[in-house]
Formats: structure tokens, C-alpha cells, sequence
């Protein structure tokens, strides 16, 4: 399984005579080796203007599972507190021309389309903060493949998901950021502006996300995790 969430689920169905214990997580991994600590300032930028900009960015598909009004509400609440910062969606969906006639006449976010995969380190060292919102109760079942590939581009992130879950626990573990209830405005806001006030604290965050990142996730880590499993089987037999 990819979560503990997801195990239970699974060892709630199991039948009489079917063991628990027989239910392991292991993660989905992440190339830690194609998505690295890149610099800020990289072509991405320079194309979509955001040179000397703090970039708060998110990443991935645009839809109704995605608690993306929030973004356009902090954008909206933050255009005069921080007109250094820029909001950046890059990604489709069926959620965007909402969005953007939500965000129209906001002068600090952006709206770009999805790059190219080979792009995808690029895009995500540009950002100097990503977010990850969910909808309420969707973080029970679904952990984000973005939430790694985060981690391992060294930037830090704010997630907006149910408390206690995958998401909300791997961000804690990793010291890679914050997570807010989902669905809520205020402490939405409230997790950027105190991520952002401290722009080296960001760095830092988003360096122990990464070797969290590759402890865990890393294609190494998860073959270790499968060969530790594989052993523990035979053993058994």
C-alpha cells in the first residue's frame, strides 16, 4: 500500500482467517536523480517574467479535487501585503477557466499550461514555495505522486489537507513545511505568511524535505523496503 490510510482500508476488508500483519506500505518512489536542488533563476523563469519574484506556485492538474480557490484567495489577500510575491498555476483542468475569471484583474497570479515532462525538475525549482491542497476528506485516500517530487526538488510546501493523514504526516516528518486544515481560507493564509517571513528558513525546509525524500522514496530506499519484505516472506514459508 502507498499510505497507512490505504492499509487499513485494505486490512478492514480482509475475511476471517486472513492476517493484518500481511499488509505493508511501502511508498511509490521519486528520481531523486532527475529531480534534483536546482537553481531558482532558470529559463522557466525568465519566460513567464518572475525573475526577482518570490514564487508560490502550484503544480499538477486543475480540477474540482484540488481546493484551488483557496490559492486565488490568498492571491487576492496578499497583493498589497507582499507585491514581491507571484502566484503561479501551472497546470490544466477542468477547474481552471473558473479559476482564472475568479483571479481576473489580480495582478500576481499566473496562469501557465503544463510543460513538457523533461521540464519538470525546471518547473519545480522555480518555485520558492509549492502548495498541495486537497479537498476535505480526500487525503484519506490519495497521497499526491507531486508531494515527492516536491520533496526531492529541495522546496518546501504547504498542504492544505485532512490532519493526520500521509500528506500531512510525511510534511511534518521531513520538517519540509506546514499543514493546515483543508478547505479553510484563514489558515491557508495564515501558513504562507508565516512560510514566507523567513526566506532562508524556506531553504532550510526545503533541504531536509529532500533528504527525507531520499530515505524514504528514493528508488534505493523502496528497493531496500521490497528486498526487506521479500525476505521477511520466504522466511516465513
Amino acid at each position: 500500500m502507498l499510505s497507512d490510510e490505504l492499509a487499513a482500508n485494505v486490512r478492514g476488508k480482509l475475511g476471517p482467517g486472513q492476517a493484518p500483519a500481511k499488509v505493508h506500505v511501502i511508498p511509490n518512489f521519486v528520481d531523486v536523480e532527475a529531480i534534483v536542488d536546482g537553481p531558482r533563476d532558470n529559463a522557466y523563469r525568465a519566460e513567464h517574467g518572475l525573475e526577482g519574484r518570490t514564487v508560490v506556485m502550484y503544480a499538477g492538474n486543475v480540477g474540482l479535487s484540488q481546493s484551488l480557490d483557496l490559492f486565488v484567495h490568498a492571491a487576492r489577500t496578499l497583493q498589497h501585503q507582499r507585491p514581491d510575491v507571484v502566484f503561479v498555476i501551472n497546470g490544466d483542468g477542468s477547474a481552471r477557466a473558473a479559476l482564472e475569471a475568479d483571479a481576473a484583474g489580480l495582478p500576481n497570479i499566473r496562469f501557465i499550461g503544463y510543460q513538457p515532462k523533461e521540464r519538470l525538475a525546471e518547473v519545480l525549482a522555480a518555485a520558492d514555495l509549492h502548495v498541495v491542497p486537497l479537498r476535505k476528506g480526500l487525503a484519506h485516500s490519495s497521497v499526491p505522486s507531486k508531494l515527492y517530487s516536491i520533496l526531492a526538488a529541495a522546496r518546501p510546501l504547504l498542504a492544505s489537507v485532512d490532519q493526520g493523514t500521509e500528506v500531512a504526516r510525511t510534511v511534518e516528518a521531513a520538517g519540509a513545511g506546514l499543514a493546515v486544515p483543508p478547505d479553510d481560507r484563514d489558515a491557508f493564509v495564515a501558513g504562507l505568511q508565516q512560510l514566507l517571513a523567513d526566506p532562508q528558513a524556506l531553504v532550510e525546509r526545503g533541504r531536509s524535505g529532500r533528504r527525507f525524500v531520499q530515505s524514504w522514496a528514493s528508488p534505493a530506499a523502496v528497493a531496500v523496503a521490497y528486498s526487506q519484505l521479500f525476505e521477511t516472506v520466504v522466511a516465513a514459508r
